[in-house]
């Protein structure tokens, strides 16, 4: 199964117009994540990507509550980020990625973070990215999620983690085979 299989990256329209439907009811009951930006605006950008709108899908269907968390004006794209109180159900008890997965003798998870991510065509958010949601609102307080981790860090075998408690965003280090069912990933998509 190629991840470049273009039939799997487009909705039906009826898939289209319910993830329109449900992104539209969350970006007017949420208005403090973007201020000033209108929804009319967000959905044509969304209508002219298609494949944009399957990555979007993909981030509703795992779990991410995806809204949008800004503008670019530079770029002149929405930025979309998972928006769940905890990091995305159907994203949990992966590992950082595949060199990681790879290392692993026993107990193996399904999947790695980064791969996962790459195959629903979104990104991993940095801990800057992560610090700017965290300003919206509550997230993983019960739960943690895996950063993009420098190469730096990476190379040495670990990769970084965030979470929120005591009211702080804290970022962590693990060993980059490690997983946790209370550990996932929120991912981030420009459109």
């Amino acid at each position: 199964m190629s991840n470049i299989d273009s039939n799997k990256k487009e909705l039906s329209s009826g898939q289209r117009e319910e993830l329109l439907s449900v992104l539209k009811v969350r970006f007017e009951k949420n208005m403090n994540r973007h201020k000033g930006l209108e929804w009319a605006k967000v959905q044509a950008k969304l209508e002219d990507n298609t494949e944009k709108l399957w990555s979007l899908n993909e981030m509703e269907r795992t779990g991410g509550e995806p809204d949008v968390v800004g503008y670019d004006e530079k770029t002149r794209e929405y930025i979309f980020c998972d928006c769940s109180a905890e990091s995305p159900i159907g994203r949990r008890n992966v590992c950082y990625d595949g060199e990681a997965l790879e290392s692993r003798k026993d107990h193996k998870p399904d999947n790695s973070a980064i791969d996962m991510a790459a195959a629903m065509g979104i990104g991993l958010l940095t801990e800057e990215q992560y610090r700017e949601l965290q300003k919206l609102g509550n997230f993983d307080t019960k739960t943690s999620s895996w950063l993009k981790t420098p190469s730096d860090i990476r190379k040495l075998g670990g990769a970084i983690f965030a979470d929120r408690r005591y009211d702080t965003v804290f970022v962590y280090h693990n060993s980059a085979p490690s997983y946790y069912g209370s550990r996932g990933f929120r991912g981030l998509l420009r459109v």
